[in-house]
This record gives C-alpha cells, sequence and structure tokens, in this order.
C-alpha cells in the first residue's frame, strides 16, 4: 500500500521522468496492491504530470486497488487535466468497477473549529 497526494506524485513522475527514473518508478508502484491518491483537483497539472498520471492509473487499470478522493464531480475534472479526451478516458477507467461513496453536509473540520470556537 502506497499513500499520495495526487499533486505530489504528478511532480515524482515528471521528476522521475528527466532523471531517466521512469522505469524503475512504475517498477515500484508494479509491486504495490492498493494505492490512495488523495486530493484529486486541488491543483491543476502540468500537461506532463497529467499525462504521467494518466499512464500510471491506466497501468493500474484492473490491476491494483486504487481509493481516490476528490472534492470535484467527475464532470469538474477537465479543469485539472485540461484535456478532454484524457480526462474522459481517465474517469471511464476509474469508474469501471468502482465503488463510488459520495459525502454531502458540512465539512468535519470545520463544524470541529466553530464548536470550539463556542
Amino acid at each position: 500500500m502506497r499513500f499520495f497526494r495526487v499533486s505530489h506524485l504528478a511532480e515524482e513522475l515528471e521528476l522521475a521522468l528527466r532523471l531517466n527514473r521512469l522505469t524503475a518508478f512504475r517498477k515500484r508502484i508494479e509491486k504495490l496492491d492498493l494505492i490512495i491518491l488523495d486530493e484529486m483537483g486541488y491543483l491543476p497539472f502540468s500537461k506532463e504530470g497529467a499525462e504521467l498520471l494518466f499512464q500510471l492509473i491506466s497501468e493500474c487499470y484492473e490491476q491494483k486497488s486504487l481509493i481516490l478522493t476528490s472534492n470535484l464531480e467527475f464532470s469538474q475534472w477537465n479543469r485539472i487535466f485540461t484535456d478532454s479526451r484524457l480526462t474522459a478516458a481517465l474517469v471511464d477507467r476509474l469508474i469501471h468497477h468502482a465503488h463510488i461513496i459520495s459525502f454531502q453536509g458540512e465539512s468535519f473540520r470545520l463544524a470541529n473549529a466553530l464548536s470550539k470556537a463556542r
């Protein structure tokens, strides 16, 4: 199992590519059974980062378990991936065998902070 903030993972993938270490990085990912991708959608990616992230998720498709958190609906992911075809293909792979859990309501952190302020 490995936890990544998605923006950091995109940066790590770009750095691995620049340092010619992408194959080694992918081999480490291959050994994992579960990958947790946190905060999808908080920060946009460079074109290269988005493409590398897509490749990684595609390689995991039907091979590994992924947990992904996001505060954006899928329809808003074009804002972070910028390429609508890439976004559609990514969402298609992610939701194919997915269990989607949607949380509604007030933020726990906000509610906790407000209760402490009283």
